[in-house]
């Protein structure tokens, strides 16, 4: 989800928070220029009750989110029934009257009224006037909002059509925070589908050449490759420590260093404070595998790898460093902007990550010339919640 399309939900949130508490307030207040003790008390309750139905909305519209929520969006309507739909069935009702098998009926036959036509629509049932108006997602119904009140006036009924497009707001932004887990889960397939399969494929010929000459080293190595593939394959949430990422990529030069030898030489210098910050997951180990294939690999006398990670305020700072063959300017741009496939693309995967999930202006660093190695840094916050979601496997 892009830091454009946020900040357009927020302020379509905002603006929507700002109509009904209006409505509410000039309801009270209509009667004075000044706004009174009345009128604060009426928008305090507005605000109050948008603040409870919020939070059971978060995960978009679940029959456990609506049931929730319905009860305090009554309130703010101040109506004898609200009832909150899906496309196929109603999934919550909250009722401060006897609701009857009549009005039920009724007030099911208006909710598929307006997600056929899309519109807000009134209705008389029973003594009472049923308004149901449209949840939407971009130009999709995906439920409604259906209130039943003794008097439904035309304030009533814009009322209802504001609270309607309140919940559209808060469903909409859900479908982006799962569109979102997607995408991020999307691209942890596709760098895990990127740990090269020559990687392996000479990881297990080093391991092989140990078995008869040095088996204990063989065995050493089978354990090394073993805990690498269980954490880069691991299911345990977006985030990981530095430290634990720091485990990883060490198994990982020591697999590579078996095949290379003293062609690769590692320098490590990482703050202690900076340890246990919390990076996302597989965000270091593309790096450093990209100094391998790409800067290290193919010169003959190998080179460094220096890795270092300091403390920069509320960040970690930390940079993957190699004095390899570099990289064009023009082509690195190419394969960030997403125009070149071919190479390099753990590279992308990691700067898209850190964008979104850290802002548009917190991707890598990049510094590299042909024959002059290649400098990359990143900045992390420091003080970050970890996601617990997900299990290992």
């Amino acid at each position: 989800m892009s830091p454009a399309l946020q900040v357009t939900l927020i302020a379509v949130t905002v603006v929507l928070g700002i109509t009904i508490v209006g409505y509410f307030g000039f309801k009270i207040s209509r009667s004075t220029r000044e706004m009174g003790t009345d009128a604060e008390e009426a928008t305090y309750k507005t605000l109050h009750h948008m603040s409870v139905a919020v939070p059971h909305l978060e995960r978009g519209l679940t029959e456990e989110g609506a049931a929730k929520s319905a009860k305090a969006l009554r309130r703010l309507l101040n109506c004898q029934v609200l009832l909150i739909s899906d496309t196929s069935r109603i999934l919550a009702t909250d009722a401060g009257i006897d609701f009857t098998a009549q009005l039920e009926e009724d007030a099911s036959k208006a909710s598929a009224s307006t997600l056929a036509t899309g519109k807000t629509q009134v209705k008389h049932s029973a003594g009472m006037d049923i308004v149901a108006a449209p949840i939407t997602v971009g130009d999709q119904g995906v439920g409604t909002v259906v209130a039943l009140s003794v008097r439904a006036g035309a304030s009533f009924v814009r009322a209802v059509s504001e609270v309607a497009v309140f919940v559209s707001a808060q469903v909409s932004t859900a479908q982006l925070d799962e569109s979102r887990a997607m995408l991020l889960e999307a691209q942890m397939r596709a760098l895990r589908a990127q740990i090269s399969p020559h990687f392996i494929y000479n990881s297990l010929n080093a391991i092989a050449s140990f078995i008869n000459t040095d088996p204990a080293r063989a065995r050493e190595l089978v354990i090394e490759f073993a805990d690498f593939t269980r954490y880069s394959f691991r299911r345990r949430g977006e985030f990981t420590t530095l430290a634990e990422e720091l485990e990883a990529i060490d198994r990982y030069l020591l697999l590579e260093k078996a095949r290379f030898g003293e062609r690769i030489k590692v320098s490590l210098q990482i703050a202690p404070e900076v340890l246990p910050t919390q990076i996302p997951f597989l965000a270091l180990q593309p790096l450093v595998e990209n100094a391998v294939r790409h800067g290290l690999e193919a010169r003959p006398d190998g080179g460094v790898i220096s890795i270092t990670a300091t403390e920069d305020g509320l960040h970690a700072v930390i940079s993957v460093e190699d004095d390899g063959m570099g990289m064009d300017p023009e082509q690195l741009a190419s394969v960030l902007a997403g125009t070149t496939t071919t190479m390099h693309v753990g590279l992308r995967n990691v700067d898209l990550r850190l964008r979104q999930l850290y802002g548009n202006s917190n991707g890598l660093v990049i510094e590299t010339a042909p024959g002059a190695g290649t400098l990359i840094t990143l900045r992390v916050p420091k003080f970050r919640a970890p996601d617990t979601s997900g299990q290992d496997v």
